[in-house]
């Protein structure tokens, strides 16, 4: 064969673009290919190095040897020079496999193609490519292998080069981007998802191509072309490709779809956030014996994590605490106690302004509501939901510029009644709402309907304790000789504590006047019926002139038959002819005598034992109280707290009593305003007495000194 049918080697430094050179370590290489070529005789005239590898001679001891003699066992060599004639006849190539004699004696069996080669000088030659049919049949067997696992995986597969166009994707990729892999090829992830996150993936690319480290288990949420309408998660990986010579020829990406795992752990998420809001409003709702509070942390509880806007409505009849159990379908009174919003919008202002009274027709959701006594769940409101929802043509417009698209309306239920509805809606949160929802919002509304009925009635308690006490305390001061007198009750806010407290003022005989506070230990309403029949007796025992401790031996008989009940009492007669006034304590804390120009004092006065007690001493002391002179009688209330001693709570109330002098009525509501804290849980009475001259034509002796 002349030199001009040898080829030359290609690669780095012949000057060719990289592109066109052999890569090392290629393919051909991983095959171990080699090239032999026979003259029309049949001998080898040249030997390729890996024809070294496959047969074990070296070029020296193959060339110019007849093939055949060399290669084949003596049983092969007819065939194979049949073979190698009709090769050389025909110019038909022949490929298959052929089992050749090894150098070390070994047989083994050798893919070949042979076909015929001539040079520009018309000689003809025959050229033998070979290579090892293990080493071929492993590379067959892995092509096929990964073809395999590529196009049957379960797994999202695809290859892109080094500008990230795609060049092959699996079919489980195609299924999840829900395009065929032709729609891929040559295009750019961006051009197939509109997701937002798809700049970020291919920022990722970029690092792998250029760093070679790869991504792995990457968490993405969004949606394709295969399921629009649905969020889907995927856990993705990154990793750089490489060539036999080590060359980048792309990036590789696979997808796995964890969908069911996402949802799974949004929904184990989810249920362990309704927990921790079932845990707050256990924490929140029903802090206090008041409706509208217990109203309002209901409301504050449910926005924005379950709503956008909410409302809390009371039938009017339960706050009267007028239960009916007669079934009717007509209009119902709502009353408003509270509105909450996540955020200002025009939906808050069309809900009812909280206090007020509206009638709702059997029409409207929420009437529909309470007289079933069931949930109402519409996830996806239209116009004509929306004119059953608000409570006219108006408001319904305000809820449909507000963006309302879901309601939901849960009864608040207690004891077997049904006291009124919580109502939900959403508009900037786009999810409707759904079954999950209305299973946690029920939850709440059962715990806040409990602790709203219990505030109603502890409040009705509370109205009735309060009516029945000022029913029988004094509206007016009466008029007394050389006397002014100012009083002034505060009820507890709490219905529990009221209705113990109780002062009078009673005209006596001789132009005196008896001064009386007293306080049942106790509360609620059976306090203020105690107190009620102390108050009387106490007045009929005065009008018969009788001494203080007298009056408090007749109570304190009284009060031991009524059983549990316990009372103190202090009990005073004044008489402003001799400016003397005398005083019996039953238990009760010290007056406070405030003279013009000196100090307020706690006047020192025997304790005694309370009322009720039974068979104890009570004794009278008697001071003067001249013109000008000021006397004090009041409640513990007033005075003690659960965090300071009573020695200072006194001192702070002689404090408040010092100059500058005020007027009766504003000395008392200075000494409340002044010492009560809006946190205090009991009564407060007051009863303020000055001595004041009486004219010389009615004037008695002069005044006495002494006890």
């Amino acid at each position: 064969m002349s030199s001009r049918a040898s080829a030359e080697g290609r690669g780095p430094g012949t000057g060719l673009p990289e592109a066109w050179s052999s890569s090392a370590g290629g393919l051909l290489d991983l095959l171990g290919v080699s090239a032999i070529v026979l003259d029309v005789t049949g001998r080898i005239v040249f030997w390729s190095p890996q024809a070294s590898e496959v047969f074990g001679y070296s070029s020296e001891e193959a060339l110019g040897r007849y093939a055949a003699r060399l290669l084949l066992r003596e049983e092969d060599r007819d065939l194979a020079t049949r073979l190698f004639a009709e090769v050389m006849r025909s110019g038909e190539s022949w490929a298959g496999a052929f089992p050749v004699l090894r150098k070390d004696g070994s047989t083994q069996l050798v893919e070949f193609r042979n076909v015929r080669l001539q040079d520009d000088l018309g000689d003809v030659y025959a050229l033998g490519i070979a290579a090892e049919q293990r080493v071929l049949e492993q590379v067959e067997n892995k092509l096929a292998l990964s073809e395999q696992l590529v196009s049957q995986a379960p797994v999202g597969i695809a290859l892109l080069d080094t500008d990230l166009r795609y060049l092959m994707v699996n079919p489980a990729l195609e299924r999840i981007n829900g395009l065929p892999a032709a729609d891929h090829l040559g295009r750019h992830p961006r051009d197939i998802h509109d997701s937002p996150a798809v700049g970020s993936v291919e920022e990722v690319m970029r690092e792998v191509l250029a760093t070679g480290t790869p991504v792995i288990d990457q968490y993405l949420v969004g949606r394709t072309p295969a399921d629009p309408d649905n969020d889907h998660a995927w856990s993705v990986s990154y990793y750089r490709l490489h060539g036999p010579a080590g060359r980048v020829v792309g990036v590789a990406n696979s997808v796995v779809d964890v969908t069911e795992r996402h949802r799974a752990a949004a929904e184990a998420d989810r249920a362990r956030h309704r927990l921790a809001l079932i845990a707050d409003a256990s924490a929140r709702i029903g802090t206090t014996l008041e409706v509208e509070r217990t109203a309002r942390e209901l409301a504050q509880i449910a926005v924005p994590e379950l709503a956008d806007v909410v409302a809390v409505d009371v039938l009017d009849s339960v706050l009267a605490c007028r239960r009916s159990d007669e079934r009717h379908d007509g209009p119902e009174l709502f009353r408003a106690l509270a509105v909450a919003a996540a955020y200002p919008n025009e939906a808050t202002g069309a809900a009812d302004e909280v206090g007020s009274v509206a009638a709702y027709g059997p029409d409207r959701l929420v009437t529909r509501c309470v007289h079933t006594a069931r949930p109402v769940l519409v996830p996806h409101t239209g116009p004509e939901d929306l004119l059953h929802i608000a409570r006219d043509r108006d408001s319904a417009a305000a809820l449909a510029r507000a963006g309302v698209h879901s309601y939901l309306a849960v009864p608040l239920i207690a004891r077997d009644q049904v006291l009124g509805a919580f109502d939900l809606i959403r508009a900037r949160n786009q999810a409707p709402f759904d079954e999950d929802d209305l299973l946690l919002v029920r939850e709440l509304a059962a715990r806040a309907a409990v602790a709203i009925d219990n505030a109603r009635w502890f409040q009705n308690v509370r109205d009735s304790a309060e009516s029945l006490q000022r029913s029988v305390l004094p509206t007016h001061a009466p008029r007394l000789t050389g006397l002014e007198v100012a009083s002034l009750y505060q009820p507890a806010q709490a219905s529990s504590e009221i209705g113990g407290d109780w002062y009078d003022v009673i005209p006596l005989s001789g132009d005196t006047s008896a001064l009386v506070v007293g306080d049942v230990m106790g509360n609620g309403i059976d306090a203020a019926a105690t107190m009620g029949r102390l108050l009387t007796a106490t007045r009929a025992y005065a009008d018969l002139d009788l001494e203080p401790e007298d009056v408090l031996r007749h109570l304190d008989k009284l009060t031991a038959g009524l059983g549990q009940s316990i009372a103190t009492c202090l009990y005073a007669v004044y008489d402003p002819h001799r400016h003397r006034c005398r005083v019996a304590n039953a238990g009760h804390l010290p007056p406070v005598l405030a003279r013009p120009g000196r100090s307020p004092e706690l006047l020192d006065l025997q304790a005694g034992a309370p009322l009720g007690v039974g068979g104890v001493r009570f004794d009278t002391t008697a001071f003067d109280l001249l013109p000008g002179d000021r006397l004090l009688l009041y409640t513990d209330g007033l005075v003690e707290t659960r965090d300071q001693p009573i020695d200072e709570r006194l001192g702070a109330l002689l404090q408040a009593l010092d100059e500058p002098r005020r007027p009766l009525e504003a000395t008392c509501r200075h000494l409340l305003d002044t010492l009560r804290h809006p946190g205090d849980h009991d009564d407060v009475a007051l009863l303020i007495a000055q001595a004041q001259p009486v004219a010389a034509s009615t004037a008695g002796d002069a005044p006495e000194s002494g006890p």
